[in-house]
């Protein structure tokens, strides 16, 4: 792969500080899960007051995505990204501050706010900056950076506690997420043609032409065309976003008060099923890409992993539930986390496939359905934790869902792009096939054809960029 060039060049560099960007925003969402315990001793909290403390993200965490994924669209991933990460940088400071259960609510509502449009913005700064065979691998570095940082955020947080309380840990880590807005002004440009670093070479294997970032601003948002296009994979995401939500915040509490481990072995066993998670975010992507090169079927490299990472997550879960041996239940949810894993690459990049320029918008349309997950899925938990006195009955909901998704995937086409539809459009408009396959609007301005099988090549008819010195 060439991502693994022994130079490294200006997209190896910008990827490097998005997946610190995925780090630290992972642990500022998942740090209130850990503390979850001390919180609730402290101010009391019943498990529904909780699961609401835990819900209060996902409320405007679902609705940013699209508004966010749109504002990168339109006026630059750049400036939008800064935006967002100051508003999650301060609400996880003033999380350190938090008095009562309506100030918890209200700085995680705010902490949705900031952390929502984040990925979909993310996944548009990759529009011009990845080629189509990297696309996999660059979705499933950043996220298994975020499954690290919510790997290491119990022993972190738990540190932290030990030696100055819950309030230190939120402080510190909001004071890093300040940090990295500073250092992400410094390195990131929209397009690689405003990038003084990047060499003409590095700029073919991209694939990017002279002005398609501009032109990318200046396009109407097709809305029907991407809801047909992207309600699909909206609803996978969502079978998907319900499990992982229950890992995100109910785990250690699971563990704790269903498996009866102390808060030292807390630490180690809530960790052991993200760290899992790491492997498998970063593997689902580079062996989605595999099966692309190998068999040039973009359709199959995508759904392929899907199929195998939920029903794998399935398989394992259900004999997790009637574990007996708590040793043994955090071995079947550390593999049932790998699987489900694997597929968050893939969901990441359909978006791009499938969208192009709108990577943004359609990245907010996606993982719409993991927030909406995060609304309910949090909520009904704790519901049902208090009514039947156990975790099975959720974990069994959990399962059920997943294997929904696995089916659902079976029917994502990859084939059937907004471009496809655009170039259709401007044929039945002027009557024939020609005129349409000139317009350099209709043409897509972010694909690579480096490395892919010939009949997958895409002809690039604008002017390539120039380069001055």
């Amino acid at each position: 792969m060439q991502i693994f060039n022994r130079r490294i060049k200006t997209r190896h560099i910008i990827l490097a500080v998005m997946c610190l960007m995925y780090f630290i925003s992972y642990i500022d969402r998942v740090n209130i899960a850990v503390a979850a315990p001390l919180i609730r001793h402290e101010m009391g909290l019943t498990s529904g007051q909780l699961g609401l403390v835990f819900s209060a993200f996902a409320y405007p965490y679902a609705i940013m995505q699209v508004v966010g994924g749109w504002l990168a669209d339109k006026y630059g991933p750049k400036r939008v990204l800064i935006g967002l990460s100051l508003v999650w940088g301060l609400a996880t400071l003033a999380t350190g501050f938090a008095g009562s259960v309506s100030m918890l609510v209200a700085v995680r509502f705010i902490l949705g706010i900031g952390e929502g449009g984040a990925f979909p913005t993310a996944t548009r700064a990759f529009t011009y900056w990845m080629p189509v065979a990297e696309r996999g691998f660059a979705q499933g570095i950043t996220h298994s950076f975020a499954r690290l940082g919510g790997a290491i955020t119990p022993p972190l947080v738990l540190a932290v506690v030990a030696t100055g309380g819950w309030r230190d840990a939120f402080i510190l880590l909001g004071v890093a997420s300040l940090a990295w807005t500073v250092l992400f002004l410094c390195v990131f440009t929209n397009s690689p043609e405003q990038n003084r670093h990047i060499t003409p070479e590095e700029t073919a294997e991209i694939g990017y032409c002279e002005g398609d970032c501009d032109r990318a601003k200046h396009a109407v948002t097709p809305w029907r065309k991407l809801i047909h296009r992207m309600w699909l994979v909206t609803f996978v995401d969502f079978c998907y976003g319900w499990l992982l939500w229950v890992y995100l915040t109910w785990l250690p509490s699971y563990l704790k008060e269903s498996r009866g481990f102390d808060l030292k072995q807390l630490a180690l066993f809530t960790a052991l099923p993200l760290m899992a998670g790491v492997i498998g975010d970063t593997l689902g992507g580079v062996v989605s890409d595999k099966l692309f090169k190998w068999t040039g079927r973009l359709r199959f490299a995508r759904c392929a992993v899907l199929v195998v990472g939920l029903g794998g997550s399935l398989a394992f879960l259900l004999p997790m539930i009637s574990a007996t041996n708590p040793l043994t239940a955090v071995w079947f949810l550390s593999a049932s986390f790998f699987f489900l894993e694997i597929t968050n690459p893939v969901l990441w990049t359909l978006p791009l496939d499938i969208a192009g320029k709108y990577a943004g918008t359609a990245g907010g349309m996606m993982n719409t359905g993991f927030g909406v997950a995060g609304m309910v899925s949090p909520v009904v938990f704790g519901f049902l934790i208090e009514k039947t006195g156990s975790y099975n009955v959720p974990f069994t909901i959990s399962a059920a869902l997943l294997a929904v998704g696995m089916v659902a995937a079976l029917f994502i086409d990859t084939g059937k792009t907004v471009e496809a539809d655009e170039r259709r459009e401007a044929e039945a408009l002027t009557g024939r096939g020609g005129s349409a396959q000139n317009d350099p609007t209709s043409m897509p301005a972010f694909a690579s054809t480096r490395s892919l099988p010939v009949r997958l090549e895409r002809h690039h008819l604008r002017r390539p960029l120039r380069w001055r010195k």
